[in-house]
């Protein structure tokens, strides 16, 4: 037998985006200023997902500016329309919708004030990268000279905007409700080599597509994907939190391991867009979904390689060595 064995295994997963079993909302304010730059105002908070990134794209879009000219407000809830947490993988969903929907509004402004000047139908009017013009005509003039006009006729290009995702609770019986309006999905497939002498498993290679709906920021998404697979690597082969009757008995960061760079595989993703009918924008969302089915990769790909179960997190070489001798104890009988 060979002392080093490689599997490949894959697992398949779906989450549900948003709150859970509830009503989640959110809201925000736009504004097409001066200049021709915008101004959005939300109480959203940036974690390191890169969601104030992708708002700028959202509302330049939506504006006809460019991510560049596009301002975030201060975040203070009490000065900014309710955004609710940082999590569920509801951030793009929730909040980028919000911004959409805010900013349409101030656009809609915009061109009612711009067609009523130019004697055209609003639905002709177009804007992008900072100009605004009407279709099949030689109407055309830059968003700064645009909002000067708009303002010139009293009238302040502003909106605002909330979106709701709809959910039920679950029956306490039979657990049947609709607790998401929203569900991506995802697959992954893990190749490992398993060292049969030191029950080491080493990650080779992790190819990991997912559905996100809309993908706004493709390389923010891809940034997603690669961290959920490392954190899920680490949940797979290293990290033992461990708990005691609800309290916490992990003695701390010292002897707890986490991957390092060394510990990374090449990842490799795909990015699936089917986009959602009841968002405006067509994104759902990437966070959570992309750690699910790492750990369930691995465990199968250890299981290809050397036909043990590991069945509890994380597979140390001590788990892996046992569930060996045991598998050879049990082909002996």
């Amino acid at each position: 037998m060979k002392r080093k064995l490689r599997g490949r295994g894959v697992a398949a997963s779906w989450y549900g985006i948003a709150r859970t079993a509830t009503i989640d909302r959110a809201g925000a304010w736009a504004e097409l200023d001066d200049g021709g730059t915008g101004k959005v105002v939300t109480g959203v908070t940036e974690i390191g997902e890169g969601i104030l990134t992708l708002l700028c794209q959202v509302a330049a879009e939506e504006f006809g500016i460019k991510p560049e000219q596009v301002t975030i407000g201060d975040n203070d809830t009490a000065r900014s329309p309710e955004a609710a947490h940082a999590g569920a993988t509801r951030q793009t969903y929730m909040i980028g919708n919000s911004v959409a929907l805010a900013c349409r509004e101030a656009r809609g402004r915009l061109f009612d004030e711009l067609a009523d000047h130019w004697d055209v139908p609003v639905e002709d009017l177009r804007a992008f990268d900072g100009f605004a013009w009407a279709e099949n005509t030689n109407k055309r003039m830059s968003m700064a000279e645009a909002v000067a006009l708009c303002k010139q006729r009293g009238v302040v290009p502003v909106g605002s905007g909330s979106f709701t995702a709809h959910g039920t609770g679950l029956d306490p019986v039979d657990g049947h409700g609709s607790p998401w309006q929203a569900y991506v999905f995802g697959t992954q497939v893990a190749e490992v080599e398993v060292d049969t002498v030191t029950g080491e498993v080493q990650v080779m290679g992790i190819w990991a597509a997912h559905d996100v709906g809309r993908a706004i920021n493709p390389r923010g998404v891809a940034g997603q994907i690669e961290g959920g697979v490392v954190q899920g690597l680490g949940q797979a082969l290293m990290e033992d939190y461990q708990t005691s009757e609800g309290h916490p008995v992990t003695h701390g960061f010292a002897k707890y391991i986490l991957p390092t760079a060394l510990d990374i595989p090449e990842i490799n993703t795909t990015i699936v867009e089917d986009p959602d009918p009841l968002s405006p924008l067509g994104a759902k969302g990437i966070g959570e979904p992309a750690l699910v089915p790492t750990a369930p990769a691995i465990m199968n790909a250890i299981y290809d390689a050397v036909g043990v179960r590991i069945r509890s997190l994380p597979a140390t070489p001590e788990k892996v060595l046992a569930a060996l001798a045991e598998k050879r104890a049990h082909d002996m009988n």
